[in-house]
């Protein structure tokens, strides 16, 4: 365990980090006023459409597009599941000592 002699060298030889500033914003840190519209958007006049940013349609396409993507190849994703790996197993091996594997009733069905 450290001394207390030593560990007021170690604490004076430490830089102090918290008193270095490396951001470039100087000033109280800015606060965008609440307007009661969503987004801070306000709503067009009536009669006319809002006018859409560049972006936004990229964004749906991507977004919705990556989504639709995604689910196509869950649904097509391989069974990789050991339960189904122990069963093709087990199923080759009886094969292989020429048992069955499916129940077959003797009684005839009624």
């Amino acid at each position: 365990m450290l001394s207390s002699s030593s560990l007021r060298t170690v604490r004076a030889a430490a830089p102090r980090l918290s008193a270095r500033r490396y951001a470039s914003s100087h000033g109280a840190p800015q606060y965008n006023e609440p307007s009661g519209w969503l987004f801070g958007e306000k709503p067009p006049p009536p009669g006319q459409k809002r006018v859409k940013e560049d972006w936004e349609n990229i964004w749906y396409i991507g977004m919705f597009g990556t989504m639709a993507f995604a689910t196509v190849m869950l649904y097509y994703k391989p069974d990789t599941s050991i339960q189904t790996w122990a069963l093709q197993e087990a199923k080759a091996r009886m094969e292989a000592r020429e048992e069955k594997y499916k129940y077959e009733s003797t009684h005839p069905p009624s």
